[in-house]
């Protein structure tokens, strides 16, 4: 995943350390409300389902986002990106793929694959930059501690989730 028209630094540039490759896959389905008439998926639910990789790899990391929020900080979605390949349809089983790339006191960036459950076609991929700020919206820096955490440098990821 390179290339992309983004603020976000490539992998090589990221200080969150060799553990920011770790890779979280959950296994998700389409869901009958994400898909159009024709029961191809929907644009829009691709960054849904961004937002359930980021989560559950926050989750594994030992960093549930309500307990970001609960120090106070909010990731903020700043930049948002995703390139489309091929299709999913209505129930069809797909992995998420989620790696972090960058995690610095100023923002998180986090990269997403969509994958066919048999894990032989790239579906789409892309992926969020985030900035923490309070509560009123302010910008703020991320503690040591979030850092630690969410690069995976305190806790070890744990085996994958799978929602279904």
């Amino acid at each position: 995943m390179k290339n992309w028209p983004s603020s976000a630094k490539s992998p090589s540039d990221s200080p969150a350390g060799p553990a920011s490759n770790s890779v979280v896959e959950i296994e998700e389905r389409v869901r009958y409300s994400e898909t159009d008439q024709m029961g191809v998926a929907h644009n829009k639910s691709y960054f849904e389902w961004f937002e359930l990789g980021r989560t559950e790899f926050c989750r594994l990391r030992g960093l549930p986002y309500k307990d970001i929020e609960a120090q106070g900080f909010y990731l903020v979605v700043v930049e948002a990106f995703c390139r489309y390949r091929k299709p999913l349809r209505y129930d069809q089983l797909f992995l998420i793929r989620t790696t972090l790339r960058e995690a610095t006191a100023k923002k998180v960036v986090f990269d997403y694959e969509i994958m066919s459950q048999d894990q032989r076609g790239l579906i789409a991929s892309g992926y969020t930059v985030h900035i923490a700020t309070n509560a009123e919206g302010e910008v703020r820096f991320l503690p040591e501690s979030i850092l630690r955490r969410i690069s995976g440098s305190s806790n070890q990821a744990r085996a994958p989730f799978s929602s279904r």
